[in-house]
């Protein structure tokens, strides 16, 4: 039924079947698990929260970047494993002044006076002496040096913030993410630790540009797109219960960003087996990425293609503007973040029970420091005034979380109701952008695992808890949550 509707134009029928969904997601959760839910939240403790949290089962996380949402311990350990592949990576430890005064392009895409980045050894090799010499295998790192790189891409400091995280971790990363096989077996761990949160769907964002062999050399496109086709059919991959979809992004501001929009849609329309959407990515505080900068050229694509959807990050940002607004104009069918839509009147009207989505992504917004503490964040407006909204994750290894401490900071800081908890994972299927039987097979999983849950907690509520709940930093920092599995490591 759902199907047939949305394959109308009509707003109104659209705006009918969600109010629909959303009345029947409330009539899924009993009675008795609101009524218990309240207690609980009443004695329970924080770690007893976040465990119950954690073992909740969850629907999708729609907004996430994969090359930020690998924790660096992971990182390190399978840039290692890339030897066999013939990959060999090395990191800059020390500076040297090797360069010429007033060449060092710290504002470019190689920076030099910045430590902990990584090559691999093709282009290592292309070095001077002496910068080679700034640089160590990343097996023959000390433990000081060791310890300094796995803090270097990830926010732990109270002083870092959106200019560290935009200025410094990507290039850092630098060769890292330009191996294939590294980028999907990243894929498949993070598959593996959403799996055991209770999460059943990913949308992540995956290039398949720019991609080199261990001499250096380019992969195409369509290789790279095999290459993770190849790693999602393994038996590891298989096992962890997880769906994808990948997104391909456009980093708005370069000066031919219309043009790679326009590589980007063919090759979504050409690869639609996993490849669903084009996400608009980088700073909006960068006007040049301003989006109605691409108005004409998507008015010219949808002559030429069906089936590409398109999310972009609209609202990341201090002032008030009217990107919110103008990417819906854009025909986007979700927004990435949304923070300052709540300065856009009009807007906020235009969205309530309507067919947009947005995308909150709770610790993103605060470690980058577009709210201050969470009682400046719009998301309970949102939610509460009927916004579609759905939890997500951004660049959780950065942030150094998980998905399940989005639901504890959204429990914790907006006292969330069990019926809102379910909404918000129902929407994040509902509005996933994968083809319609595939979001019906989900959606009808997590009906039945969450009402299994459900009476779980109701009739034996200590097996609702997690016992191998994981936290990393952040829910250590922020909630002195360390005490567990994944604890000493978040301390250091």
């Amino acid at each position: 039924m759902f199907a047939r509707v949305f394959a109308t134009n009509s707003l109104c029928r659209r705006v009918a079947v969600l109010l629909t969904i959303a009345s029947c997601c409330s009539a899924q959760a009993q009675p008795a698990m609101d009524a218990w839910f309240e207690d609980f939240k009443q004695s329970a403790s924080d770690e007893e929260l976040y465990r119950f949290l954690y073992a909740m089962p969850k629907g999708g996380d729609l907004h996430n970047h994969m090359s930020g949402s690998i924790r660096t311990e992971w990182f390190l350990q399978l840039a290692l494993e890339q030897e066999q592949r013939g990959y060999h990576y090395y990191t800059r430890v020390r500076i040297n002044n090797c360069r010429p005064y007033g060449t060092t392009d710290e504002f470019g895409g190689d920076p030099y006076l910045l430590l902990f980045v990584n090559l691999q050894q093709s282009n290592w090799e292309k070095l001077p002496q002496c910068e080679q010499n700034e640089f160590v295998r990343l097996q023959e790192m000390t433990e000081e040096q060791k310890q300094g790189w796995l803090n270097s891409m990830r926010l732990d400091q109270p002083w870092e913030g959106r200019d560290e995280f935009f200025q410094t971790h990507w290039q850092r990363m630098n060769d890292l993410y330009v191996n294939p096989y590294l980028d999907a077996d990243s894929l498949v761990r993070n598959m593996q630790e959403f799996g055991a949160e209770g999460l059943r769907y990913i949308e992540p964002q995956i290039d398949v540009q720019g991609y080199l062999r261990p001499d250096g050399t380019p992969f195409t496109p369509d290789e790279v797109a095999n290459i993770h086709r190849a790693r999602l059919q393994e038996p590891d991959a298989v096992a962890t219960g997880v769906t994808i979809r990948f997104q391909l992004s456009l980093l708005r501001f370069i000066p031919n960003a219309e043009d790679q929009l326009k590589w980007l849609y063919e090759f979504v329309y050409n690869n639609r087996d996993l490849w669903v959407a084009v996400n608009m990515v980088g700073r909006e505080d960068n006007d040049k990425g301003h989006p109605l900068r691409f108005l004409d050229t998507l008015r010219e694509l949808r002559h030429k293609f069906h089936s590409v959807k398109l999310s972009i990050h609209a609202g990341e940002v201090d002032e008030p503007n009217y990107h919110v607004r103008d990417t819906l104009l854009l025909g986007a069918d979700r927004i990435g973040h949304g923070v300052n839509l709540i300065t856009d009147d009009d807007t906020m009207r235009l969205m309530r029970h309507g067919p947009y989505l947005v995308e909150i992504n709770l610790i993103s917004n605060l470690l980058l420091g577009y709210i201050n503490d969470y009682s400046q964040h719009p998301f309970p407006e949102y939610l509460r005034t009927g916004i579609p909204v759905a939890l997500s994750t951004d660049d959780r290894g950065m942030w150094d979380s998980t998905i399940s401490d989005e639901f504890f900071v959204a429990v914790k800081e907006f006292n969330l109701s069990w019926p809102e908890i379910v909404q918000l994972s129902r929407n994040s299927l509902f509005y996933s952008f994968a083809a319609e039987p595939v979001k019906q097979q989900l959606l009808t999983a997590f009906d039945s695992n969450i009402a299994a849950f459900e009476q779980q907690a109701l009739t034996d509520p200590a097996s609702a808890q997690a016992a191998d709940a994981v936290s990393y930093g952040f829910l250590c920092k922020r909630y002195q949550l360390c005490s567990w599995q994944g604890g000493a490591e978040a301390k250091n």
